[in-house]
Parts: C-alpha cells; structure tokens; sequence
C-alpha cells in the first residue's frame, strides 16, 4: 500500500498533544508550530481521522519545493503526480495562503496551481476541454512560507472538532478537540471523579466520557477521503469496525457537570444522547456555590465565563472569588481552570500550582492548575 507524507493541523500550544497521541498509536512524528508531520498509508489516513480526539484536520503534503516566480510554481505543480489520487471527475477547489514570500498574491497563486493542475490531468486523461469537476471533494491547499511551496489535500473536509454529536451549543462554545485537550492536560483516569461546574453545553464532559470509554471521536461523522477512490474506500468500513469492537461500554464513570442555566444542562443532556454517552454523565441545573462533591481526589475542570463571554467583568470576578473560596476546601480535588483574565489568580486568591498558555480560537487564555493531595 502506497505511503504518503502527512499532517495533522492543530491549534497552537497543543501540537505536544496531537504528538502524544500519535506516538501512543505508533507513528513516528515531528512537531512544527501548528502541525504535527508523519507518514502513513490510506489506512492509517482513515485510522487518525476516526481516532485523533485534538487535531483540526489531517492533510497529504503532495509536495514542497521552492518557487520565487509564478513560472517556478506553475512548472513544480505540474510535475507532481496528481493523476495518483485525483480522478477525471475530481472536485479540487484550491485554497492558499502566502507568508513573507516573493509570490505575495494568494488568488493568482490559487489560480496557477489550479491551471498546472488541470493542464496534468487533461493530458494524462486526454481531454482537451474543461474537466468537468462532478465528481468527490478534494481540496487542495497551496501554503507558502519564505518562498517554500507546500501543496496539500485536506483528507478531513469538516474540520475535526466536528465530532456530529452537537446538535446544539451555548453563547460560547468551546470546540470539541479543544475540550477533549483540556481532560488530556489533566491528571484525570475513568476511574475518578471529574466534576465540571459550569458545563454549558456539556463539551468537556462528553469529550471526557469518549475518552473514558475508548470510543473513536470521529465514528458518528463522515470525511472527505472516504469518496476517494483512489485511498482504497474498504479501509474506512475496516477501520470503523475495529472502533467498534474497541469501544468499552462497561466501564462505569464518576462524571457529574453543573450550570445555572436550565436550557443549558438541557442541550448538554441532547449532546450527550447524540454522543453515546448520556448513562455516563449526570447533569443537574444547580448555582457554582450550591454543590461540593463528597467524594475525593477528583479532578475539575471549568471553562468559566470571561473576557466577552456572557457575564460582565464584576460577575466574572465575583465568579472567580467565589470558586477560590469553595475550592480550596476540596484539598484532595485538582483543579482546572481556563479563562483570559490575567487577573484570575488575584481574584480566586491562589496562585495556580502550573499554569499553561492556550488558544480558544483566536483568543489567548491561560490553563490554570491547581494540583491536589496525592492519595
């Protein structure tokens, strides 16, 4: 089965975490800022699109090579061999970015790679008019960086954090991949405790309850690669299968998430229904102040309001004295806590054991932990 080079895109500041995974599932890898490179057959493309549970999408670097003038890269796109993987019918729709590059104009360099192209394939297909273009997605990404051409096929179509269980989602929400980050930077194993005390619409506790029960985040979607007939489709149906089989739905998980809105814990229960897992998480309609676990050595994780997010700054602050408060008497419980303001550990009245820079989107936030007692 034919090797290709590939990537998995991330967000900044968890590319360690898209490594991690992928070292744990036996590939070898090298992490550049938001990207992590390996290699891997049309099997192994299916495999990490169905399992990955923190990358944004997994691409084939078809080629790199250096171009300064248009010439340079209309004669380098056209000497690859599209032909391998797009057929006659192909829908390639390319897309381009350029960064402190000589060929600075992004729609004439998504045109030139679109004319080498389809000047390849009507020569190999010996069509001498348009090609039609009716058939199976496949986009194509022309990224130059200081003058280093890099064209890729995006294999994922909907970026990965679309898992397909959402069916709906609060004022803020935060993406799937990124929840699923957030449960893997903490010390939490399904045999504890996790509580998350402003669930919205219940993402990290989803995320957690997968995890927990080893379930493929990406089994209830679809990709782009599957219709393409040149990756072997067999592989996704086998793949998929052996997901299946993987799943463990007997082990029992401590998984309890609360929020003040009542719509909210309602969605929350829909998304958790739609992901398999709604026997696996309690949710209950109950104010951050009115609930301490009773049990010990859990892990909690928040993604409290901030910044623009829902409350006022006076509310957020407020929010944050009252969870330092209440926290600090669960000494055997870790805690989690994701915001924006630089401010927090004023406010909460502790300084975090660890704390770990992150991006929701395009905005920075800090991941602050507070490590508890050790049994």
């Amino acid at each position: 089965m034919k090797t290709y080079k590939l990537i998995a895109t991330a967000a900044a500041g968890i590319e360690s975490l898209v490594a991690n995974e992928l070292k744990q599932h036996g590939y070898a890898t090298q992490t550049e800022n938001g990207r992590v490179n390996f290699s891997g057959t049309a099997r192994d493309i299916a495999f990490t699109n169905l399992w990955l549970r923190t990358a944004d999408r997994i691409k084939i670097n078809f080629g790199t090579f250096t171009a300064k003038t248009f010439e340079e890269l209309y004669d380098q796109t056209y000497a690859l061999p599209w032909e391998d993987i797009l057929p006659l019918d192909a829908n390639f729709p390319v897309s381009g970015k350029s960064v402190k590059s000589q060929l600075h104009s992004v729609p004439n360099c998504q045109r030139i790679v679109k004319k080498a192209i389809a000047s390849r394939l009507m020569n190999y297909y010996h069509r001498r008019s348009n090609l039609a273009e009716t058939g199976a997605l496949y986009p194509i990404e022309v990224s130059i960086l200081k003058d280093t051409v890099t064209l890729t096929l995006d294999t994922s179509g909907s970026s990965l954090f679309k898992r397909g269980y959402r069916a709906e989602k609060g004022g803020a929400p935060l993406k799937e991949n990124m929840a699923a980050a957030l449960v893997m930077l903490t010390t939490w194993h399904p045999d504890r405790p996790l509580y998350d005390p402003c669930c919205g619409s219940g993402t990290i506790l989803i995320e957690a309850a997968l995890i927990g029960h080893n379930i493929a985040p990406g089994f209830n979607r679809s990709f782009a690669a599957e219709e393409w007939s040149m990756l072997n489709p067999g592989v996704w149906q086998e793949v998929r299968d052996e997901a299946e089989e993987l799943a463990n739905y007997d082990i029992e998980l401590d998984i309890m998430g609360t929020d003040i809105d009542h719509r909210m814990i309602e969605i929350a229960k829909q998304n958790a229904l739609e992901a398999g897992v709604a026997d696996s998480i309690q949710f209950k309609q109950m104010q951050l102040s009115d609930y301490r676990p009773n049990k010990e050595f859990g892990i909690l994780i928040a993604n409290p309001p901030y910044g623009d997010r829902l409350l006022d700054e006076e509310q957020v602050h407020k929010l944050y004295q009252q969870m330092g408060e209440i926290y600090r008497n669960m000494p055997t419980w870790s805690k989690y806590i994701l915001t924006s303001d630089e401010q927090f550990e004023h406010y909460y009245g502790e300084k975090a054991t660890k704390k770990r820079k992150l991006y929701n989107g395009a905005l920075k936030v800090d991941y602050y932990q507070y490590w508890g007692r050790k049994k």
